[in-house]
């Protein structure tokens, strides 16, 4: 049993948990209590099961057995900041650090493209190489080279008019974590040089400009209780984000949070659940790091709700360099190869791309 669920002594009734999680399923919305003992009741296989099923019932109903696919690109691991969890940080000086030319990146969108790809994701560090003007003239670039593609960014903390920019210049969505709702975790998890504050800003002001703006955070970062997990998800009922990230909290060697234990993966997946009930529409992916985690993680991120895989399209080369954690699932296979090996492993639950 997970370190986050050992905190909670209460006696969990299984029948009590699917009347909870019935309840959350129909009004999307339940007090922070009820989220709490549904957290806490993870550990119990029935509950377990029992929510994740209904999350992908309630997936299923929205979207149906078709799964999105997002191209992601990995443009750059230069990074201004330097995040305690991250092995991206500036001051990791083993990481092998590499930045994307406009034509590796446009060259990536055209492979994608051609093999059927209709949204792009650029995600890199905080960059300084990547200026407005250098980004606005790459979205012009791509929405001229595939016309029918959507484009996602996610590069960081950026000014306001910054967001505005890239918004007018054709990013239609931007993902930005929020990381921690609780202020205190999420200073145990950054420098003081960020702003718990400013984050959750950026997110309101993306969602003003009007991106599709997504939130999310890591399951299992050291210090976090089931506590924390409510407020994150209490912050996004809040907020009602389009997209929501959440991911598996794996330690860096190179970072000052290494020697720290791996979270829960199935913690994550009980958490990606409720998310999908309390957010029916929302684009949920079945993020990386669950499929770092197990070989069926993608699956086991559908079969709780997600309904989004983005495999990596980027240059061979650079994938292994963009190590955010170690051990991070970058398939060496050309996208075609990746998207049938995709598609084979969603179709033994009768999923498909």
């Amino acid at each position: 049993m997970c370190r986050v669920i050992k905190e909670c002594v209460t006696t969990l009734n299984s029948q009590d948990m699917i009347k909870l999680i019935k309840q959350l399923a129909g009004e999307h919305a339940i007090e922070a209590e009820g989220l709490r003992r549904l957290l806490a009741a993870c550990g119990d296989d029935n509950t377990f099961n029992q929510l994740r099923d209904k999350a992908a019932q309630i997936a299923r109903e929205q979207f149906g057995f078709g799964i999105f696919t997002r191209g992601l690109i990995e443009i750059s691991c230069y990074c201004r900041n330097n995040c305690y969890y991250c092995g991206l940080r500036r001051d990791n000086k083993n990481a092998s650090r590499y930045r994307l030319s406009d034509e590796e990146i446009l060259a990536c969108c055209k492979d994608g493209y051609s093999a059927g790809l209709r949204t792009f994701v650029l995600q890199g560090g905080e960059d300084a190489a990547f200026t407005d003007e250098r980004l606005v003239n790459l979205i012009l670039q791509l929405r001229h080279q595939c016309p029918e593609a959507a484009i996602t960014l996610s590069l960081g903390e950026r000014k306001a008019e910054s967001y505005q920019r890239l918004y007018e210049a054709g990013a239609s969505r931007y993902l930005l974590r929020h990381e921690a709702a609780n202020r205190d975790l999420y200073e145990q998890i950054h420098p003081g040089e960020m702003s718990h504050a400013n984050r959750i800003d950026c997110i309101k002001t993306l969602t003003r400009i009007g991106y599709q703006a997504g939130m999310g955070m890591m399951v299992g970062v050291p210090s976090q209780t089931i506590d924390h997990l409510v407020e994150d998800l209490l912050l996004m009922q809040k907020i009602r984000p389009a997209m929501i990230g959440i991911g598996t909290f794996i330690p860096h060697p190179d970072t000052p949070l290494g020697s720290a234990p791996t979270g829960d993966l199935r913690l994550t997946l009980a958490v990606i659940a409720i998310t999908r009930l309390m957010h029916p529409d929302a684009n949920i992916p079945a993020t990386t790091a669950l499929a770092s985690l197990s070989p069926t993680g993608y699956l086991d991120g559908i079969l709780s709700g997600a309904n989004v895989v983005m495999p990596n399209i980027s240059p061979l080369a650079a994938r292994p360099k963009y190590e955010i954690y170690p051990g991070k699932e970058h398939s060496q296979n050309d996208i075609t190869s990746t998207l049938n090996n995709l598609s084979q492993q969603l179709a033994t639950k009768n999923y498909h791309l």
